[in-house]
């Protein structure tokens, strides 16, 4: 049985910061008293947790003071300054920011697929993109049956992605286009409602920051400096679960059955094995859940070391919250309860 402690939040009014709360409250996690805290613009508001109405606190030194867990969802610049306050103080620090994310002395952990990472108590963790999670979640299995050599991905990324505004914006504009008005454009970099978009930073070389996020966490999580990846990321006008079309070469040939057979024994892995119209993972489906989904498997048709797959999982719980809160459970030996 493990000792109820004390955990901090920063960054609880924000759409991850919420589904922090809920999967903190679904999971029993042995919490004894939780600090809520938020931009001193927002400091004074309440939010609710276990049915209690808690205050919310500006950032500051004393408010780490004797906690165990520290789980940041607040941006990379109030992680770089908070985040190693909250370690001296003695605290795991979850960040789910990229604050940390390619520091080389600052473990980047998917519990499933390399929680021997995890330190045994204090120090900083960084949480990867929601991409990557779920990406790896199928990945690493079959890398550990066969070996990655190169992997071609597509993202399909929902609008809770980039936050509660987003949202709002995009409804708004649906509401626009179907009454034959000008859609507002202020979060959005364009007009996401009947279309997509590419809606993050680019650089020189023509690549989204997102598209390298993934490139560099993945050959950080996997250990593998080599690996080959190209990806590609869209923004699409789907409110929450983000999906991958993903190709992926192995080092020796690799069958349909072989590999359904794999994902179905992975941890956190659903597979659909359906074939047919409407027969695969959904984000429809597949949000507000835990696992990721995989479907769609096929052997390339020419390449019978190579892979098709279509993996769906919620941006929102697995690629930040939920992710977040497997970290410290793996540290403290916290088993989680099924409760929803």
């Amino acid at each position: 049985m493990i000792d109820p402690m004390d955990v901090v939040l920063v960054g609880a009014t924000g759409a991850v910061g919420q589904e922090m709360l809920r999967v903190l409250e679904q999971r029993a996690f042995p919490v004894r008293h939780l600090r809520v805290v938020a931009s001193p613009r927002s400091a004074g508001g309440t939010v609710t947790f276990r049915g209690e109405a808690l205050v919310l606190q500006p950032p500051s030194t004393e408010v780490f003071e004797g906690a165990a867990v520290a789980l940041f969802s607040a941006g990379s610049s109030i992680a770089r300054e908070w985040g190693p306050v909250g370690a001296a103080a003695g605290c795991l620090v979850v960040d789910n920011s990229s604050a940390f994310r390619m520091d080389a002395d600052v473990p980047l952990v998917v519990p499933e697929v390399n929680g021997q990472r995890i330190p045994a108590r204090g120090g900083i963790v960084a949480n990867p993109n929601c991409s990557t999670i779920q990406m790896l979640m199928a990945l690493k299995p079959l890398h550990d049956l066969a070996g990655l050599d190169h992997v071609v991905v597509s993202t399909y990324q929902a609008i809770s992605g980039k936050g509660a505004r987003a949202v709002d914006e995009f409804e708004r504009q649906q509401r626009a286009v179907q009454a034959g008005e000008a859609p507002p454009v202020a979060v959005l970099p364009g007009v996401l409602a009947g279309n997509l978009l590419a809606d993050w930073s680019h650089e020189p070389s023509g690549f989204s920051e997102e598209e390298l996020k993934i490139v560099a966490e993945s050959r950080k999580i996997l250990e593998l400096a080599g690996l080959r990846i190209s990806p590609t990321c869209v923004r699409v006008p789907v409110r929450n679960a983000h999906s991958q079309s993903v190709w992926a070469r192995f080092r020796r040939p690799i069958t349909r059955a072989e590999a359904l057979g794999c994902l179905r024994a992975a941890p956190g892995v659903v597979v659909d094995d359906r074939i047919g119209p409407g027969q695969h993972p959904q984000p429809r489906q597949v949000s507000g859940t835990d696992d990721v989904a995989v479907g769609r498997v096929r052997q390339d048709l020419d390449d019978p070391q190579a892979l098709s797959l279509w993996i769906v999982g919620d941006n929102l719980r697995k690629g930040a919250a939920l992710n977040a809160v497997q970290i410290a459970e793996r540290a403290f030996g916290v088993t989680p309860s099924t409760r929803a």
